[in-house]
C-alpha cells in the first residue's frame, strides 16, 4: 500500500504524548503491580538517569534478561530513553547460548531477573555491571518523585533495539532497528488494525520477543490503553482475567488460542468484552481461527512479519475484507513481492509460490557485526525473508512455509504447513507438525507428529482424513502421536527439536495399533 501515514519520531515521543493526554489512566497492570501513565514515565526517567549514572552513553547497549513483569515494561522504555540500544534476551537462555551473544552485543549493563544471578555471573563479560531485578532485589517500578523528569527523546535514525533472532541454526543474529523504523511500524499496523482510545490490552507472549513488544507494549501506549501483562500462561486464569478486566484487545499466539479453547471453562466463559484478537509469532491454522470466532464471536486478525521487518509487513484488516487462511495485505508504505527462490529476481504471477521479499521504512538497518549475512538478505533495497508464500489477485498473502523447511520428497517440493492445515481440520487433533527426515528411496520422507484429544484416533484414521485432501506425494510416511509437541519460548512448534529427536531416535516407532496399514494404501504411497 502506498498511502501515507503519520507516525511519531520514536515510541518515546508516543509515550510522552500518552502521559500528557492521559496521565491518570492506568498504563500497566501485572499481578499486584499497577502504574498510571504519570507513574510509568516517572519510573522510566529515573531508571534512564540511573543507567547514565552507571556510565551508559548514547550508542552503548543495555541488555535485559527479564520475564514478563512491570519491571520489564519500564526497562524497555528506560533503556531507550537513556540513549542506549536495548538488547532484550530470553531469560531461559543457557550459559552456552549467552556467551556468544554477550561477545557480539558487548553490553555496558545487564538487567536480569534476580533468580538468574548465579547463572549469569560466571559468563558475563568483565567490567559489565549486572543488576538483579525483581521482588527481593531491585525494583524498577518504585518512583521517588511525584513530578517526572524530562524524557530524553531520540532522533529517528538512531539505533533503538538490537533484537536477536532465534538462533535455531547457529548463533543468533542481532537485528539493528532504528527508532524511526519501530515507530513507523506502529502507525503502519494501526492503519489496518486500529485500536480504540483506552483499550484494555492483554499481552501473554514474552516481552523479550518482538511480537509482544510491538503488539502489546507499544500498541497499548499508542492508544493510551492499559497493558495487562500475563507473567505465566495458565488458561483458566487468563479466561478469568479477560472477564474480570474486560479485556478488549487480546494479543496471542496459535498455541495460546489452542490452550484457551482446550480448557474446560472455555465454552462457559463470558468473553464478550473482546473486540479484536491478534495472532502472531507463528502461523495460525485456519481451522483454529474459525473455531475461536464461532465460539467467541470475536474476529482474529492474523498478520505477518519478522524481526528484520520491524516486525509487521501485512495484516488482515479489521475494517475491510478479511481472508481467513491468509495473513492479509501489506501495511502502508510497504511493498511485498513473490520471486523465484533460486535467483530471487524473477517475479512470480498471482497464485504461484515463491520467496517473499519486502521493502518499506520499517525494515532493519542490518545485522550487527555480520556484513556478509546482511548483504545476503538486503539486496537492491529488498529484504529477502526466507519465507515461501503466494499472493492472490487481491494482493492478500498466504504463507506456505519457511524456505529452509521445504521438504523435497521423490523430486516434489512440499511445504509442511499445507499438510498441517489439513491435520488441524480433524476434530480429534489438538496440535500437529510435519517434518522431513532422510529417506533412502524418496530422499526425504514426511513424518506427521500429532497430539490427539482421543486415544482411539489411529494413524490409519489420520491418513483416511489426509488422503482425499492431499495429492499422494504429500502423504506422510508415518504418523506419530505425542502428548505435547515441544515449543520455543515464544510458543512456536520447535521443529529443530523434533528433527533432533528423530536423529536421536527419541521419537519412538509407532505401536501396532498406530502403525499405518501400508498394505491397504500401497498403491497411493509409491510416489
Amino acid at each position: 500500500m502506498s498511502m501515507e501515514i503519520n507516525s511519531y519520531p520514536s515510541v518515546l515521543h508516543m509515550l510522552q504524548d500518552a502521559v500528557e493526554t492521559a496521565p491518570d489512566q492506568l498504563a500497566i497492570v501485572c499481578g499486584q503491580d499497577t502504574l498510571t501513565y504519570r507513574d510509568y514515565l516517572n519510573c522510566i526517567t529515573q531508571v534512564s538517569q540511573e543507567l547514565r549514572h552507571w556510565g551508559v552513553t548514547p550508542g552503548d547497549r543495555v541488555m535485559t534478561l527479564l520475564g514478563n513483569s512491570a519491571d520489564a515494561a519500564v526497562a524497555t522504555f528506560a533503556v531507550q530513553a537513556s540513549g542506549a540500544q536495548l538488547v532484550p534476551l530470553n531469560p531461559a537462555y543457557t550459559q552456552a547460548e549467552l556467551v556468544p551473544v554477550f561477545a557480539d552485543a558487548e553490553p555496558k549493563v545487564i538487567l536480569h531477573d534476580a533468580k538468574l544471578k548465579e547463572h549469569i555471573g560466571p559468563v558475563a563479560p568483565k567490567n559489565v555491571r549486572c543488576v538483579s531485578i525483581g521482588p527481593g532485589a531491585r525494583r524498577l517500578i518504585v518512583a521517588q518523585s511525584s513530578t517526572p523528569a524530562a524524557l530524553n527523546l531520540p532522533q529517528p535514525d538512531t539505533l533503538s533495539t538490537l533484537q536477536y533472532t532465534g538462533g535455531t541454526t547457529g548463533t543468533p543474529k542481532g537485528v539493528n532497528l532504528t527508532h524511526g523504523a519501530i515507530s513507523v511500524n506502529v502507525a503502519q499496523r494501526e492503519a489496518l488494525l486500529p485500536t480504540q482510545d483506552g483499550e484494555q490490552v492483554m499481552c501473554i507472549t514474552p516481552l523479550f520477543h518482538v511480537y509482544a513488544v510491538s503488539m502489546g507494549l507499544y500498541l497499548a501506549a499508542n492508544c493510551r490503553g492499559t497493558l495487562h501483562i500475563v507473567q505465566k500462561f495458565d488458561a483458566g486464569t487468563v479466561l478469568q482475567d479477560i472477564q474480570r478486566h474486560l479485556i478488549s484487545f487480546l494479543s496471542a499466539s496459535p498455541t495460546i488460542f489452542l490452550g484457551l479453547m482446550r480448557h474446560e471453562g472455555f465454552g462457559a466463559a463470558n468473553l464478550r468484552s473482546l473486540r479484536v484478537c491478534s495472532s502472531g509469532s507463528a502461523a495460525l491454522p485456519e481451522q483454529v481461527l474459525r473455531r475461536w470466532e464461532a465460539v467467541t464471536g470475536c474476529p482474529v486478525c492474523e498478520g505477518y512479519g519478522q524481526t528484520e521487518a520491524g516486525p509487521v509487513l501485512t495484516y488482515n484488516p479489521l475494517n475491510g475484507l478479511r481472508k481467513p487462511g491468509t495473513v492479509g495485505h501489506t501495511v502502508p508504505m510497504t511493498e511485498v513481492q513473490i520471486v523465484d527462490p533460486e535467483t530471487g529476481t524473477r517475479l512470480m504471477p498471482a497464485g504461484d509460490e515463491g520467496e517473499i521479499r519486502a521493502r518499506g521504512p520499517q525494515v532493519m538497518a542490518g545485522y550487527r557485526n555480520r556484513q556478509k549475512e546482511t548483504s545476503e538478505v538486503l539486496r537492491d533495497g529488498w529484504l529477502y525473508t526466507g519465507d515461501i508464500g503466494r499472493l492472490d489477485s487481491d494482493g492478500y498473502l498466504t504463507i506456505c512455509d519457511r524456505k529452509k523447511d521445504m521438504v523435497v520428497t521423490a523430486g516434489f517440493n512440499v511445504y509442511p504447513r499445507e499438510i498441517e492445515e489439513v491435520l488441524f481440520a480433524h476434530p480429534l487433533i489438538a496440535d500437529a507438525a510435519v517434518i522431513g527426515v532422510p529417506d533412502d528411496y524418496r530422499g526425504e520422507a514426511l513424518i506427521a507428529l500429532v497430539v490427539r484429544t482421543d486415544p482411539s484416533l489411529t494413524a490409519d484414521a489420520v491418513m483416511e482424513h489426509l488422503s482425499p485432501r492431499l495429492t499422494k506425494y504429500k502423504w506422510p510416511r508415518d504418523v506419530r502421536f505425542f502428548e505435547a509437541l515441544p515449543k520455543t519460548p515464544v510458543a512456536k512448534t520447535d521443529k529443530a527439536a523434533l528433527r533432533r529427536m528423530w536423529q536421536d531416535q527419541s521419537i519412538h516407532a509407532p505401536t501396532e495399533k498406530d502403525r499405518i496399514n501400508t498394505a491397504n494404501m500401497q498403491s497411493g504411497r509409491s510416489a
